[in-house]
């Protein structure tokens, strides 16, 4: 089984925000598949489906950012899963706006969900796919700039870049995640 996990915030107002593009990447695949993240449990929204015969789960924990790594915790525990059966798909502020990295390992780079996961798991080695949101060009503060909604000048390339996460995500059913890294790392 793999499992694919969207990071983000609970609740209608984060819901197009720059910290939810985790959450958004898992509604693409889910709608572009004809799947429903109907089901509730592990402190998440989730979806479990079948991918060229594998078991598959998209993950959308509902605990705050902060608090992410709990409800992957819980799965991993569940379904007994080792680290590298995830992906975790989340923001990150030192990317440009659009640009996508894929790592198999790694620190929290200051992010809170990424530091709660790498705690729960007890480990920095899981894979994950970023996203780059940018910094705040003027003198907001970093909190309101994640908490805020993309500019539409930047929905294009934000549509772009979660649609090839997905794609990412898609081709990871099928390869070993260092493959799908060194396809999409290079576009």
């Amino acid at each position: 089984m793999k499992c694919i996990v969207g990071l983000g915030n609970p609740g209608f107002k984060y819901r197009k925000t720059r910290h939810n593009i985790g959450f958004m990447v898992l509604d693409y695949i889910a709608k572009e598949n004809g799947w429903k993240l109907n089901k509730s449990g592990f402190e998440s929204h989730y979806a479990e489906e079948h991918w060229n015969g594998e078991k598959v789960m998209l993950l959308k924990p509902q605990t705050y950012m902060n608090l992410s790594g709990n409800a992957v915790k819980k799965v991993a525990d569940y379904y007994n899963l080792e680290p590298e059966d995830f992906v975790v798909i989340y923001d990150d502020l030192d990317l440009p706006t659009g640009r996508i990295r894929l790592r198999q390992k790694g620190g929290h780079g200051g992010h809170n969900g990424i530091r709660s996961i790498i705690d729960q798991l007890g480990t920095k080695e899981f894979n994950r796919i970023r996203l780059g949101i940018g910094r705040p060009e003027t003198d907001l503060p970093v909190v309101d700039y994640v908490l805020g909604k993309f500019a539409k000048s930047d929905r294009a390339v934000v549509d772009e870049a979660i649609e090839k996460s997905a794609h990412a995500c898609e081709d990871w059913m099928s390869q070993s995640f260092l493959e799908v890294m060194n396809t999409y790392n290079s576009k």
